[in-house]
């Protein structure tokens, strides 16, 4: 039965009580709403339905890969996503033993903007996972949330199958996440254990969830022995370690004019007009010389160094490291064109277009998201503080299932609001993190 609490305050004191005693994030807080977040029905809708078109995607991208390599797709496609990558990690992209996986937890970064929504990226090695399930379970005492109370914590474990245990192995650089993910595994039950980067008393038949990112292999004691055993199928591995799937990149190759056809055959019309109208359009920073008559579709520049001579008015750009990176997480590599001087923004492009070899980046349309209202709950005042803010949704998909029979269930939505004056949201101590609900209302 739900507690009946009726003012913000007590709504606020109920939350905070219930936080787990070690806490969700190592060295992080965040503000207090009284209250899910409120998404009005066309956001709903749109993320209830998103799941099955990203993984659609995913499953195109990890073909469209294969074909690059095969000669059946351009080969510049597979060269561009193996830039900077060492040849034992292609290999193991390239495995049979891995020929069909896709990751099997799907999380875009959806922004909310004037005209509706759009996705900027995509993650397959998120954090939050334990923190939504967190809030979904202890906002729902106070109302309903999207995903329910236990859709993550469900979601999450349907990810591994019939595997008698569960191994999280999180890596020093993905500490921060270690409360969160040990408060889902208490949820899960003794079938999953939280381990560090040198753990490796794995038994045939386990399952492993890799919390940490394929640039980080090299200080992951225990990955070579975890990716032998997933290649010989002795354990279940997810995600997938494909670094293709960590690229930021691909929402460049979706607006490629090249792969169009491709595009339209592996995800249809429906699904490819959907994409399209929900990321940005993306380019890669290839340095490669063009023809004097040739200019970058929708920039109407010939040579990327013009990027440097564009106004402050028309850098409505976000510049961002691809993947394959420490700088390719969170919000570290992100350069937004219109935030910086000429001079930062210069040299944030002569990095991207000198580092291509090593280290791919994207350029991405900026879309502003737009205003919302908020409120988070000021303990110290004892009172409610009204904050007009800009949000990122973070919808957590599960994949179930295998091949045709594998489907993407939305497990909650997380919210990030962070204040008006900020560009790039991110979690940070100023920002509100909630659940989301849905609204008859609009959330502005």
């Amino acid at each position: 039965m739900s507690t009946q609490v009726k003012t913000s305050e007590e709504s606020a004191r109920f939350i905070r009580e219930h936080r787990p005693k070690d806490g969700l994030f190592t060295g992080h807080d965040w503000r207090v709403s009284p209250r899910a977040f409120p998404l009005d029905a066309a956001v709903v809708k749109e993320l209830e339905t998103l799941g099955r078109v990203l993984l659609q995607f995913n499953k195109a991208v990890n073909l469209l890969y294969r074909h690059s390599l095969a000669g059946k797709q351009p080969a510049w496609v597979a060269q561009w996503l193996d830039q900077g990558k060492p040849a034992e990690l292609l290999e193991i992209q390239r495995s049979a033993a891995l020929k069909n996986e896709v990751p099997r937890v799907i999380r875009p970064d959806v922004l909310l903007n004037e005209t509706g929504t759009c996705i900027t990226e995509l993650d397959s090695v998120p954090g939050g996972i334990g923190l939504t399930a967190w809030l979904n379970q202890t906002y729902s005492e106070l109302g309903p949330v999207l995903g329910g109370a236990d859709g993550m914590i469900k979601g999450f474990g349907s990810i591994f199958g019939d595997a008698k245990n569960v191994h999280l192995i999180i890596s020093e650089e993905s500490a921060t996440y270690r409360p969160e993910m040990q408060w889902m595994a208490q949820q899960l039950g003794d079938r999953f254990k939280v381990q560090d980067a040198k753990f490796t008393g794995f038994q045939e038949g386990d399952a492993v969830y890799r919390f940490f990112e394929m640039f980080d292999v090299a200080n992951i004691p225990s990955a070579k022995k975890i990716f032998e055993l997933a290649l010989e199928k002795k354990i279940r591995l997810t995600p997938t370690p494909k670094p293709i799937f960590e690229e930021k990149m691909l929402f460049a190759l979706l607006w490629n004019r090249n792969l169009r056809p491709f595009w339209r055959q592996e995800l249809g019309e429906g699904f490819l007009d959907r994409l399209q109208k929900l990321v940005p359009y993306t380019w890669v920073i290839e340095p490669t010389p063009l023809p004097p008559q040739a200019a970058f579709p929708g920039l109407d520049l010939t040579d990327w160094q013009q990027l440097k001579a564009l106004s402050q008015k028309e850098r409505n750009l976000i510049l961002k490291v691809s993947g394959f990176s420490d700088k390719a997480w969170g919000a570290r590599g992100v350069h937004l064109g219109s935030d910086l001087s000429t001079a930062d923004w210069s040299e944030a492009v002569d990095t991207a277009i000198n580092s291509f070899s090593a280290s791919p980046s994207v350029l991405q349309r900026y879309l502003k998201p737009r205003l919302v209202e908020s409120e988070w709950f000021d303990f110290d005042k004892n009172e409610v503080v009204p904050m007009p803010g800009r949000v990122r949704l973070c919808p957590y998909y599960f994949v179930s299932g295998d091949g045709d029979a594998a489907r993407a269930n939305l497990g909650g939505v997380l919210a990030t609001i962070c204040p008006a004056d900020k560009k790039i949201i991110h979690g940070m101590s100023t920002a509100i993190l909630a659940p989301c609900s849905a609204s008859s209302h609009d959330a502005r």
